[in-house]
């Protein structure tokens, strides 16, 4: 069935840079995005594209409403979203504190299936239609996030964590433990409907030589699943690593070592890193997820969004909760922006859009599939309301520019401005 949106649309076609390179922003002021069968039949003028309609095309209009890609999440936790704004520590401490017991409750695969179904409902409720999403040690965490994306159509990528040192007694797997549960996970899930599998060892820290060594065994294996795991977060964490694997020259070559640093492997945080560090990532194809909200929480450091893109390096947003303080993708372009101009680097609304949608896709190698409204890309899409608030409607009221306005809207938005969220052309029912 053919459907047609009317508003004003905006997607990016490339990454705008700092400078907010016009060409790589296409908007249509009174637009008209065309779907058919879950896919983007052609996005325009709504003056050139109304008159081709034929009679029998639904048409929904949103008057002084923008239509934009569907927001993707480079790195979340669901299991810490009831942990979410949990005071005061930096990253190892807070770990110990507060989500490994958090953790520890999925246990209950009852409980894994309640919060997963929570923690989607608020993903679309913020506008989110794809995330890449760490669940726990336990192997039915994956299949309860899993299963509650697949019966919501929507596109995501999840993996259970191999953790096996240096954690909590109830935490750990083992090498042949990891292994054995992630292949049957990959064999259950890799590419059933929109999902897709990714080897999710915590990080270098809670595992043992042996057990990277057989996350690298299945990424060789399984070459089109992701690798999801952090780098680089914290000085102390990026010291530790030193001193549990000292024959290697970085953190990053840990993970290079065993394998586990091609394309789709994903790196969340990425802060500590030096001009080798970057260069091989950009050689081997890795991404980073860039968590300024949690970054700033825990008191890691700051992002350098420019050295990372110099570099040639995929680079989408991501919101790391728990430690990160919102699922909303707005509120993290937000403080990305803060954490960008204490860097001396700018953020100008066109580019944080593109790191929430087609720069997030490209990090995640789904930029054929998602991302912006290119033709027979899948219709994942959110309609923004500038007067979602009181403070939003007064801002953008006054506002002379396309851009200006988005910019408002980036930085004062929450769920409140999401009027919409639709997934493969359907409106997604947020319980």
């Amino acid at each position: 069935m053919r459907e047609a949106f009317r508003a004003a649309v905006l997607h990016c076609l490339a990454d705008p840079g700092e400078g907010s390179d016009s060409a790589a922003l296409q908007f249509f002021d009174d637009g008209l995005l065309i779907v058919e069968d879950g896919r983007v039949v052609e996005a325009g003028d709504a003056s050139a594209l109304l008159p081709q309609l034929a009679d029998d095309v639904l048409l929904t209009e949103f008057p002084k409403k923008i239509i934009v890609p569907g927001f993707i999440d480079c790195h979340v936790h669901f299991p810490q979203l009831d942990i979410i704004a949990s005071y005061g520590a930096q990253l190892l401490d807070w770990l110990n504190r507060y989500a490994f017991p958090a953790e520890a409750r999925f246990a209950d695969a009852d409980y894994a299936r309640e919060v997963a179904d929570v923690f989607l409902n608020e993903l679309l409720r913020n506008g989110t239609t794809t995330a890449l999403v760490f669940g726990t040690v336990h192997a039915h965490s994956a299949d309860a996030i899993l299963e509650a994306a697949e019966s919501r159509g929507m596109r995501l990528i999840a993996g259970k964590v191999l953790m096996d040192s240096n954690c909590p007694d109830d935490l750990r797997d083992t090498p042949e433990s990891a292994y054995e549960d992630s292949k049957a996970l990959i064999e259950r899930w890799h590419g059933k409907d929109r999902l897709g599998y990714a080897i999710t060892p915590r990080f270098a820290l809670t595992s043992s030589a042996e057990q990277l060594a057989e996350a690298g065994r299945l990424a060789a294996e399984y070459p089109d699943v992701w690798i999801h795991t952090h780098l680089a977060e914290n000085k102390a964490e990026v010291e530790e690593i030193a001193r549990q694997f000292p024959e290697r020259r970085s953190y990053l070559d840990v993970y290079e070592h065993y394998g586990l640093l091609r394309e789709r492997a994903v790196f969340a945080h990425c802060l500590h890193l030096d001009d080798e560090d970057r260069s091989s990532m950009a050689a081997r194809g890795g991404a980073a997820a860039f968590c300024p909200t949690s970054n700033l929480f825990l008191g890691s450091g700051l992002f350098d969004l420019r050295a990372m893109r110099e570099a040639n390096i995929r680079v989408g947003l991501g919101t790391d909760v728990g430690g990160g303080t919102s699922l909303s993708l707005l509120r993290t372009a937000s403080e990305a922006y803060k954490v960008l101009h204490l860097k001396d680097q700018a953020l100008p609304a066109p580019r944080a859009l593109y790191l929430a949608t087609l720069g997030a896709a490209e990090a995640l190698y789904l930029d054929d599939k998602v991302g912006n409204f290119a033709t027979g890309k899948e219709a994942d899409f959110v309609v923004l309301d500038p007067a979602g608030s009181s403070l939003s409607e007064r801002r953008t009221r006054v506002a002379t520019s396309t851009e200006e306005s988005l910019f408002a809207i980036t930085m004062l938005g929450d769920d409140r401005n999401i009027a919409a969220t639709y997934v493969a052309g359907q409106r997604a029912e947020i319980k």
